[in-house]
């Protein structure tokens, strides 16, 4: 079969946990991280992040963003508030309202360098394919793509392959492959581990019952048989990790950009 792997969407995250935004070009930061990608964080007074794992009124935050990602509106329909904020200049404003819509004290804090990685040793975009998604709510009827793709929240799409073809982009344990997307080059490090937030309704943070049993048990019964098992300690992972290495100076990357595994 003649794959043609190649990039068709690109997703940012700019305040991590809310909202993410679709964009057709992107670029690599120097330090390898997804420009514009989890460049902020919602911290409490302990330091500790305010993320969907442990506080559900994140999901009902709506967050959208102005062309130059300047600016974020928030908004929330049950309470029927839409505010603007500045992202340059009225941080002090937008802590504000945030601590009065969790009831706690938080600020947001800013990584121009790296962002606020999942993985800090794996701090490149994630990456999964269509197929991939499009197989996954297959195996949740009652969920659309669109809420599947929402729920995992990974940063590049590739079509043009099958289901899971992205696992192709790890090997075992403590190996690495290297691929390119456009003019970037990356190094596949493992299928990302994920946490109870795809469990979740992305809009509301209701649980999915038995979601993620039944995600194990479909991702065991459907893993490829070329793939090496040593980076599955349990099934509940899905996308690829990554690092990108050999960046110079900030790198573009857009949709359509082909991808390609190259030699070891």
């Amino acid at each position: 079969m003649n794959l043609k792997p190649c990039l068709s969407q690109i997703f940012v995250y700019p305040i991590k946990s809310l909202d993410g935004l679709s964009l057709s070009q992107g670029s690599l930061l120097k330090s390898g991280a997804l420009k514009y990608d989890r460049q902020w964080a919602i911290f409490d007074k302990n330091q500790r992040l305010i993320n969907g794992k442990s506080n559900n009124q994140i999901y009902q935050l709506r967050a959208t963003y102005n062309d130059t990602l300047t600016q974020v509106t928030l908004s929330d329909e049950k309470n029927n508030f839409k505010n603007t904020f500045n992202l340059q200049g009225e941080i002090k404003e937008l802590e504000v309202f945030l601590s009065e819509y969790f009831g706690r004290f938080v600020t947001l804090k800013e990584n121009l360098k790296t962002g606020f990685p999942d993985d800090p040793r794996a701090s490149g975009p994630t990456i999964i394919s269509q197929g991939t998604l499009e197989m996954i709510a297959q195996w949740f009827p009652d969920l659309t793509v669109e809420e599947i793709r929402r729920r995992f929240r990974a940063n590049l799409e590739i079509n043009g392959v099958p289901a899971f073809w992205e696992d192709k982009l790890f090997a075992k344990k403590w190996q690495k492959v290297d691929f390119r997307i456009g003019d970037v080059d990356f190094q596949g490090i493992k299928p990302c581990q994920r946490c109870i937030v795809p469990t979740k309704d992305s809009y509301t943070g209701e649980k999915t019952n038995n979601f993620q049993q039944q995600f194990i048990n479909k991702r065991k019964e459907t893993l490829p048989s070329w793939v090496n098992p040593s980076q599955f300690n349990h099934f509940y992972r899905v996308s690829v990790n990554t690092k990108v290495t050999n960046l110079t100076q900030e790198t573009p990357i857009k949709v359509g950009d082909k991808l390609e595994i190259m030699d070891n």
